[in-house]
Formats: C-alpha cells, structure tokens, sequence
C-alpha cells in the first residue's frame, strides 16, 4: 500500500493474524489512538482514531464498506463516511478530515509508518 520512506521508519504493531478482516482495530502509538483496518480484498489502512464530529474515539469500532470504488469507514456514531485512503470526508463537506498513516503487512506483521 506505501512505499518506504527514508524519513520515517517502519513499526511492527502486531501479528497479521490478530487483526480482524472488515473490523478495525486500535492501537496507541506516540500517545495517539490508531485503528487499523484489514479490508477483505487484502488491503490494509490505518487512520486516527478520534472522529473529528465530536472528537469521539470510535473509528476502530466503525463500519467498513465502499463508495463507489473508494473504500471508506463510517462512524458508529455520527454516521460520517471517510476514504480509507485520503481521510476526506465523504458524506460532509464540513467535517475535517482523518489523517491516515502508511501500513503494510509482511512476512505476517503489520507495520506502521508514524511520524
């Protein structure tokens, strides 16, 4: 999904095997909540936490799904979409957007690029 950066390095977070496929889950990393995703098509994504509606932390336990063509996660509480891939809100042209990090998932490990 990202390429190697020279600037950040790469964080293992956990095994493959632990996370879900099509829930999120959550980790903390630098003091800041992260949910991760696997989606079934194999594909890995990881935004912050926090739905920044009402700076809820409640992505990780939101619903995955797909907007034509673009994966997104819904809040379960606000009902707010958001790309998987850019962090834009898809539903509101008001709501700020997720920041998103790089992940991959090698030789069975996930790893996160933060920083």
């Amino acid at each position: 999904m990202s390429e190697e950066s020279t600037s950040t390095l790469w964080t293992v977070v956990g095994k493959a095997e632990e996370f879900a496929e099509d829930l999120g889950s959550c980790i903390e990393m630098g003091g800041e909540q992260i949910a991760i995703f696997k989606l079934s098509d194999g594909e890995w994504y990881a935004t912050q936490n926090m739905c920044p509606h009402e700076k809820k932390m409640v992505l990780s336990r939101g619903l995955t799904g797909d907007a034509n063509g673009e994966p997104k996660i819904t809040c379960p509480l606000h009902k707010r979409s958001f790309s998987l891939n850019t962090g834009e809100c898809i539903t509101d042209n008001e709501t700020s957007c997720l920041k998103t990090y790089p992940v991959k998932e090698e030789d069975g490990k996930v790893l996160i690029q933060f920083g």
